[in-house]
């Protein structure tokens, strides 16, 4: 049976309520894994943009837990700058394509005037299937050298969040 948007977002509102925690959000990739597997849900789901579109789009957004649902499409290389979700958490869940991560940590704490300084950590690779869990406060960047679906899972939407000032050292 195909993963629709209203099962997905089903399952990561049982997931989340039962456990707000760590285990809801091991859960939640697990859920997520899933949909990016489903060739239809991805059809469906994450279409092509037009150039100069804006790769993100808000799917689904839960009324109640406030978490969102967002499909991101690349039609090309992009570089992401280090950044955190501010006070939200994300899942990074890789539907087409291959993206590099990078997790960066803090090594100096910025202010209201100056940024946080950061030096890279670790870099991965996430391929098709990959779901990945970025904590509040947790800083990475993605790099894409050719075109990608992704889905991302918001704890809050991130249009409505203020996100730190981060630059690498």
């Amino acid at each position: 049976m195909t993963v629709t948007l209203e099962s997905l977002a089903d399952e990561i509102r049982t997931a989340l309520t039962s456990d707000p925690g760590p285990g809801g959000k091991d859960t939640v990739c697990k859920i997520v894994s899933k949909a990016l597997l489903d060739k239809e849900f991805v059809a469906a789901h994450l279409k092509d943009r037009a150039d100069g579109e804006h790769p993100r789009e808000v799917l689904f957004e839960d009324p109640d837990l406030g978490f969102c649902i967002c499909g991101h499409v690349y039609a090309g290389s992009a570089h992401g700058e280090p950044h955190d979700h501010g006070s939200s958490w994300a899942i990074y869940g890789q539907a087409t394509g291959e993206t590099e991560m990078t997790d960066w940590k803090i090594v100096k704490q910025g202010s209201d005037a100056q940024p946080k300084l950061v030096e890279k950590e670790r870099t991965y690779t996430l391929v098709p299937g990959d779901a990945h869990f970025y904590d509040v406060g947790d800083v990475h960047s993605p790099s894409r050298e050719a075109p990608v679906k992704l889905i991302r899972i918001e704890g809050a939407n991130l249009d409505e969040v203020q996100r730190s000032n981060i630059k690498a050292a």
